[in-house]
């Protein structure tokens, strides 16, 4: 039988699989033990669920009386869907088996009257069967749900709220930010690890002194994962499996990708699958360039969402240039007046196309950066 390839992406990293922010670990672990609010801010793709993930799963495991919840809003699109998300992963979270679970929800949630229903899978499904209104008049129930459970059942609670951002879709997310500030910053039982990856957003939510959740709790920001720390990952996973691959090749392998989780981890598998015994630097390429074939369909239709002053910025970023508002670069790039770069920028700072990190405008995923200098700018 084949063995599967041992490298993992677009999916939460399981112990084996995950590697590194030994560091990061243990600050987020001291913030759950000690239940610190916690806000972690990456791009996407860098492996903030599996960080969390990683913690919880450890602390969860050693830790009887720590409860750790998860849950992702990126799908959440209004307050309603939101208070019967929190519900549901509190209460799932706190339950051994579906029997306490529904028991929980009558206890808990005896004012809302809820009903239990169960999918096929045996995946449990909260519903409330009650109108917006009536949820209205409960949701400090919601809110306070998992300091209830937390001080009933005489355990300690972690709330992990992936997306975060997300809130901001909502009808009146101002209103809708204080409402949970209001709540949340007096439970003793429960804290809160709130994350995503739109970096300009949550630096808004969280250290913009107007807005509700300012200094709410301790901010960290994601490095990616060291080149070192991923040639030695990269060269285990494969001697761990027969194979061989050289540190300088395992160190270029994920340099090539510019140590992008996602990527270092993919461009990993994808070599590791076109290797008999040994690894090596032609490979390496190979499955590079298969990646970047795979990924120019995607990339052509991203592109052809902007527009052509867009594009035009695109171009100026991975020439190098650095000086986007100088007379030179704008009438090189015909980008315009620098006003115009402004609202640009901030374009493609909410599409998640770029990034900017200590005054460098970086495009966020590398193999489209690639693609862009290598490829499309070529032809164009």
């Amino acid at each position: 039988m084949k063995e599967n390839a041992p490298f993992v992406f677009g999916k939460i990293a399981d112990t084996m699989n995950f590697t590194g922010r030994e560091a990061e670990r243990k600050r987020l672990r001291q913030n759950f033990e000690s239940l610190i609010n916690t806000i972690i801010i990456s791009p996407r793709r860098w492996g903030k669920t599996s960080l969390v993930n990683s913690v919880a799963q450890a602390i969860m495991a050693e830790n009887k009386n720590i409860k750790v919840c998860e849950l992702d809003i990126f799908n959440v699109k209004s307050e309603m869907d939101f208070y019967l998300s929190l519900a549901q992963a509190v209460l799932q979270s706190t339950s051994n088996k579906w029997e306490e679970l529904a028991e929980n929800a009558k206890q808990f949630l005896s004012h809302l009257l809820p009903k239990i229903s169960f999918s096929p899978d045996s995946v449990s499904e909260i519903s409330f069967g009650i109108n917006w209104a009536e949820l209205d008049k409960n949701v400090d129930v919601i809110l306070d749900l998992a300091e209830t459970i937390a001080k009933a059942k005489k355990v300690r609670i972690v709330v992990c709220i992936d997306e975060f951002q997300s809130i901001n879709e909502f009808e009146n997310p101002l209103a809708f930010q204080r409402k949970l500030r209001s709540h949340w910053q007096k439970h003793q039982h429960v804290s809160y690890c709130l994350y995503g990856s739109k970096r300009h957003m949550l630096l808004d939510i969280f250290s913009n002194p107007s807005m509700p959740f300012y200094k709410f709790g301790d901010i960290m920001f994601l490095e990616k994962i060291s080149n070192p720390v991923w040639a030695n990952f990269v060269q285990k996973r494969f001697l761990d499996t027969g194979k061989k691959i050289t540190k300088h090749d395992a160190r270029m392998l994920a340099q090539l990708v510019e140590n992008h989780s996602y990527y270092v981890q993919q461009l990993a598998q994808q070599a590791w699958l076109r290797t008999d015994k040994h690894c090596d630097e032609s490979i390496i390429m190979d499955a590079y360039e298969g990646i970047i074939n795979q990924l120019s369909l995607l990339f052509v239709g991203l592109i052809e969402s902007l527009g052509n002053k867009q594009i035009d910025f695109l171009k100026a970023v991975v020439s190098g240039e650095t000086a986007l508002s100088s007379q030179e670069v704008l009438e090189k790039y015909k980008l315009g007046t620098s006003g115009n770069v402004i609202k640009i920028r901030e374009a493609l700072l909410s599409k998640e196309i770029i990034d900017v990190n200590a005054q460098r405008i970086v495009i966020q995923d590398p193999m489209f950066a690639r693609w862009l200098k290598k490829d499309y700018f070529k032809m164009r």
